[in-house]
């Protein structure tokens, strides 16, 4: 039996064979399809079959472009469940305090990075001039400080530019000019009060070896704790809170300052730590006092200010 003509048109031009020329000139798609198979007659019929399904597969490969290059995305800092300008701020307060070496930015002394910089970062594509204004007005501790002047390494050294820096906070050796206030005693701080929060667990190790900086350049205090109206310093979580005894930290040569939104700071001694010595109290969240010294002469005004501490 013949074959029908399609299939001869087919088969023929699969093979390379030119017995119907005509027809196969009058095929023109035909031949386009067959010329994309393999030179065989079997690629051909498979190329056949392709004919019009083609983009499926390039969009297969789009879409997996696409999920390699989220997956190479820079990440944002913070939880999930974090509002998005939240994680924006959490990333660029990490930026600031720790890793402006490992994002290629260059920080001045007193920590200002130029904004500029930052937004040309891959991590902040997303990121704006009144986002970052944003973030900065509305942190609730004051995390950052922004400034306009001019840079005199740029190509325009008497133009403006805009400069962000983190207040405090940082394990960057370079920052060692950040604008704070000496502390000569406790006097000095503003509340008078300089306040250390953690958790129950590292309260083991601290009673003992005394607070550590840690990989920072500076051991925190608070001003007070939370609920008294301070908003720098402590962790909201915290579940023991000590307090320390500036004037005698002071005497004995330690060095304490106000960072510009308002943090005790102090380097501690040559190891990095403020020994237990100079806890004058110790107190749990719920009020339970854990220590205290009767040496003190702050404790009195200590235990006023924490016996309506509650859980």
């Amino acid at each position: 039996m013949e074959n029908p003509p399609d299939q001869d048109r087919v088969t023929s031009v699969g093979n390379g064979a030119a017995s119907e020329p005509k027809q196969a000139v009058s095929e023109p798609h035909t031949i386009a399809t067959a010329d994309q198979g393999a030179g065989t007659s079997e690629g051909g019929k498979r190329a056949g079959k392709r004919t019009g399904k083609q983009p499926k597969p390039q969009q297969k490969q789009s879409n997996g472009k696409e999920k390699q290059q989220q997956q190479n995305a820079p990440k944002m800092r913070g939880l999930p469940t974090d509002s998005e300008e939240t994680r924006m701020s959490k990333t660029l307060t990490w930026i600031l305090r720790h890793g402006s070496e490992s994002e290629g930015l260059t920080m001045r002394p007193d920590g200002y990075v130029r904004v500029q910089d930052i937004l040309a970062r891959p991590r902040f594509k997303a990121f704006d001039m009144p986002l970052i204004e944003r973030i900065v007005a509305t942190d609730s501790k004051s995390r950052f400080g922004l400034l306009s002047e001019p840079d005199p390494a740029s190509a325009s050294p008497t133009s403006p530019v805009w400069w962000i820096r983190a207040n405090q906070g940082h394990s960057l050796k370079k920052v060692v000019q950040l604008e704070t206030t000496l502390v000569s005693c406790a006097a000095d701080i503003p509340t008078g009060i300089a306040v250390h929060g953690t958790t129950l667990v590292a309260w083991e190790s601290i009673q003992n070896q005394g607070l550590s900086k840690m990989k920072r350049n500076h051991i925190h205090l608070a001003q007070g704790v939370p609920g008294s109206g301070v908003i720098s310093g402590m962790r909201k979580l915290s579940e023991i809170y000590i307090y320390v005894d500036v004037d005698k930290a002071i005497a004995s040569g330690l060095a304490f300052s106000l960072s510009a939104n308002g943090v005790v700071l102090t380097e501690g001694d040559e190891r990095g730590f403020l020994a237990p010595d100079f806890f004058s109290k110790v107190v749990k969240r719920n009020g339970d006092i854990v220590l205290q010294r009767d040496d003190s002469d702050a404790v009195g005004d200590l235990e006023k200010k924490t016996e309506s501490i509650m859980l």
